[in-house]
């Protein structure tokens, strides 16, 4: 449920966010960050080629996974105007891990940037007192705060569906050094067949119509 998402505040902020994507500051560049997770060193399901019908119809299974097997976070920053992603996995998500992780996309993103908008989230963390001191030791930072049960204003949401797409969908994992590697390689992959993301409604396909009993024929005039 999404509660008082129609509220003159919420319309504010959004606004804030739509200009930034749609029009950002000429020297600044717009960052989604957030964690994905926690995940589980486990099975994660796949595709499995089957038979729909017949008389052997065939229904995919798969055998129950717990993933006891080591968990963790991975923490992310994406670029929506170039589609640019960065990724650092972490044991917990806590607030020491979240300022390293800032100092990480600090250096990941070029110097010459005269301005960081970096769209994040409600989370306790990430308005710490030492996210505060991180802001203060890097002026360039500034936090754009989305709105509550609002997560879709951050366009890092569906590139996570992109990510566990390519590191973790068909495979089995033993131990979390595993999803590490695989969330680099996925990275990796990422960065470079990227695209941007554009804000604004998704095109849809419309079909051609076709000619039916309540169509008006095309009929020649004298």
């Amino acid at each position: 449920m999404v509660r008082g998402a129609g509220g003159p505040g919420v319309r504010a902020k959004k606004g804030v966010l739509e200009r930034l994507y749609t029009a950002p500051p000429e020297g600044g560049v717009v960052v989604c960050l957030d964690e994905m997770g926690p995940q589980s060193a486990r099975s994660y399901p796949g595709r499995r080629m089957v038979k729909p019908a017949g008389p052997k119809a065939q229904r995919a299974k798969q055998e129950i996974d717990y993933g006891r097997r080591g968990r963790g976070y991975v923490f992310g920053a994406f670029r929506p105007a170039t589609g640019e992603a960065f990724t650092a996995p972490y044991a917990g998500r806590t607030t020491a891990n979240w300022v390293d992780f800032l100092g990480q996309v600090e250096g990941w993103i070029n110097a010459d940037v005269a301005r960081v908008y970096a769209v994040v989230d409600n989370l306790n963390v990430h308005s710490a007192t030492d996210v505060l001191l991180f802001a203060l030791a890097h002026p360039r930072w500034e936090f754009v705060f989305q709105p509550k049960y609002a997560a879709y204003l951050n366009l890092i949401e569906p590139w996570w569906k992109v990510l566990r797409s390519l590191a973790l969908k068909g495979r089995r994992f033993e131990a979390w050094p595993e999803i590490e590697e695989a969330v680099q390689r996925a990275t990796a992959y990422w960065n470079e067949h990227k695209h941007p993301f554009v804000w604004g409604r998704r095109r849809r396909h419309r079909p051609a119509r076709r000619s039916g009993v309540a169509a008006v024929p095309n009929a020649a005039t004298n």
